[in-house]
This record gives structure tokens, sequence and C-alpha cells, in this order.
């Protein structure tokens, strides 16, 4: 079966699910023909995922948050602004991904939360099978239980949502425990994809606390906190633009850029994580059974935050106060549930390759829409 992944660029969770993927799906004799990930000005592709993708890299422009150089949260509202100013651009990366579709013959595409893939399909319809991938369609799920949020940002966040999955069959979500499928939405409850590295990895409690910050702007509060406690060693990796090489500010604080194999060294020998609350990155501290500290940067990172102190993950906090973190980990016992749930990865896979196979009423429509689009060229001509 031939396989194309869409995927959105922002952070690196939705990156190292991707390579995840497939691996698995090549191991199992099936093909990644192609893999597009949405790109912006404001942030690079990390090197640890052109490295390690075996299949052909494309790129296009993609609506992304505006990261902010000195306050914490990302700013929805001038986000929206910016990404509408870029129309034309996205207008042109949506006839790119009808036309990658078609030219490498995929028979499924796997969707990674890309908002111009749902656009893809209600404005070109084309023929492949999508299947979206993601903690985020967990928040269509009947029974998720949400945070008190703001709600016209909750909304936008569902309608967002929505939005990425337009045309799907199937809605794959990616969720910290075990939930019921909800089928009247087509959404099917699996375990994270995690890296075989994650799984494989050896543990031990080190001196240090270890971070990951999608927004470079949070590192004047690990600073503020670093002045107070120079004691504490502190290793954080950040997403900022330009940045290639590690920055050494003294003896116990470091900034990294993200490298795959760095990050899980650090991760596996650290005391305790902090982090914005990205799924990815909170499941690998999970399964490595670390405290985690959660500063979430937006809505999407509130919810998971929720959704993961839920699971006994850890804390939530609206900056990086590093002593909670340190309070917590005194006390934190690691859930041996969440390791059995996520090595459940072919539970996963299987339900990918099930879904993905065309059914008689799926192939009926397809062949019903190809005989309506001949015959819209044909009375186009007359």
């Amino acid at each position: 079966m031939k396989f194309l992944f869409i995927v959105q660029g922002e952070g690196r969770g939705h990156l190292t699910q991707a390579l995840t993927l497939e691996e698995h799906l090549r191991q199992k004799g099936h093909e990644v023909v192609e893999v597009l990930v949405g790109k912006s000005q404001a942030r690079e592709l990390p090197d640890f995922f052109r490295q390690r993708l075996k299949a052909p890299l494309q790129r296009f422009e993609s609506p992304n948050f505006l990261p902010t150089p000195t306050n914490r949260r990302n700013n929805l509202s001038r986000s929206i602004l910016y990404n509408l100013g870029r129309l034309p651009s996205f207008a042109r990366s949506i006839a790119f991904i009808n036309q990658r579709i078609k030219a490498t013959g995929a028979e499924v595409v796997v969707n990674f939360y890309e908002l111009l893939t749902g656009l893809t399909y209600l404005f070109c319809r084309p023929q492949a099978t999508q299947v979206c991938i993601g903690h985020q369609y967990l928040f269509l799920h009947k029974d998720f239980c949400f945070p008190s949020v703001n709600m016209p940002s909750l909304i936008l966040l569902k309608t967002f949502t929505r939005m990425t999955s337009i045309g799907s069959d199937h809605m794959l979500a990616l969720s910290f425990r075990h939930m019921p499928d909800d089928f009247r939405h087509r959404i099917y409850v699996v375990p994270p994809l995690l890296r075989k590295e994650v799984l494989q990895h050896s543990t031990s409690q080190g001196n240090y606390i270890h971070g990951y910050m999608v927004n470079s702007g949070f590192s004047s509060q690990v600073l503020e906190w670093h002045k107070k406690r120079p004691d504490i060693p502190l290793r954080f990796f950040w997403d900022r633009k330009d940045e290639t090489t590690t920055k050494q500010v003294d003896e116990t604080l470091s900034f990294h850029p993200l490298d795959d194999t760095t990050f899980l060294k650090q991760m596996s020998g650290c005391l305790a994580y902090a982090s914005t609350a990205g799924f990815e990155s909170v499941c690998e501290a999970m399964y490595m059974g670390k405290p985690i500290l959660m500063v979430p940067a937006h809505i999407e990172q509130e919810c998971n935050a929720y959704d993961a102190m839920c699971s006994g993950a850890g804390i939530i906090s609206d900056s990086f106060s590093l002593d909670r973190l340190l309070d917590f980990s005194r006390k934190f016992k690691p859930d041996s549930k969440f390791v059995f749930w996520a090595n459940n990865t072919d539970l996963l896979i299987d339900r990918l390759l099930q879904l993905s196979e065309p059914t008689e009423s799926s192939l009926l429509w397809k062949r019903i829409r190809l005989q309506l689009r001949k015959y819209k060229m044909a009375l186009s001509k007359e």
C-alpha cells in the first residue's frame, strides 16, 4: 500500500510521530512515497528529521502560531491576522498538496494535524483515502474532559481540529490512556506513537532538570529562576530559528537546539522534566518515569496538560516555577499502566492498516465521484 504523509511542522511531536510511523509501515512491507511538511518563516525543520526520514521530503507554506520573543504565550488573534494575510500562499500550497497526492499515486494520505490537508480535500476532492492521526482528535471525542478555559478559544480549537479532518474517513486519536472508541464521530483511540529508542532506552535519576520549550520566549523565565537557584543544573531544548549550536550560559545552564538523540539521552538521565505540554515529549517523560511540570503556551497545550495531569503525569503551572517541580518530584510515583499502554504500538498500526483498506461502499462512492467529474468535464467542453 502506498502512503503519503502530510505533517504540521510546528514543534517536534508530529515530526517524531511521522518518523515512527514510517519505520513501522516499511517494516510491514508498505511504501511511504513522500512526506510533505508545513513550514513558516519563524521555524526551521530540525536536522534530526531530515537525517532520519527515508521518504522524499517536500515543504509547503502552512499556517502557524507566531512565536513571541518575550511574552510566554502565543497571541492567538495576532496569529490569525498574520495567517489571513498569507492566504494566497496557502492557496498555492493546497494546489501543491493536491498535485503531489496525484503524482505520487498515494492510496492513503496520513494527515498529522495539518489544516491545509483538510482544505485540500474540501476544495480539490483527492481520491486517496485520508486518515488523521494526532492527540488533538481526542478533543472531538464524546467523553473527553476539558479544563476550565476560555470558551471562545475552545470553540476555535475544536473548529480548527474539525477543519483539519475534512474529507477524512477516520481519525486515530493518540491518548495517554485507554478510552472507548467514539464510532459516531469516527474516532478510534490508540496508544501514542513512541519511537523504539524511547521504548528501549535505559533510565537513571540524575541531578538536573531537563526541559523543552516550543516558544523560545520562555527562556527569560528559566534564566530568572536560574539566578535564584544556580546550584540546580538546567538543560533546556528550544525551537529557536538560527540557533544551531548549544548556548552554554554558565556551568549549570545550557540551551540546546533540537536534536532527537541528545534530547532522549538528557530525558533518560534527568531528575525531572519541564515542558510547554506538547503531547509527544510528555509521553516520553511518562514512559521514562519522570515527574513533569507543564506550562501551556496556548489553548491546545492547556488541554494536553489537563489530560496528562488527569493521567497522573505531573502538575500544571502558568510559568516555569521549577521550585514546584522539585517539590512534586519528591512524592512522584511513575504509572506502570501507561508503560503497558504505550507498548501496544502494534494496535495503532493494525488499526491504521485496517481503516486504510477500501470498503465496498467507499469504492462505490469513489466510482460515482469519478463519473460525476467526467460528466462535468464533458459538459464544460460542450
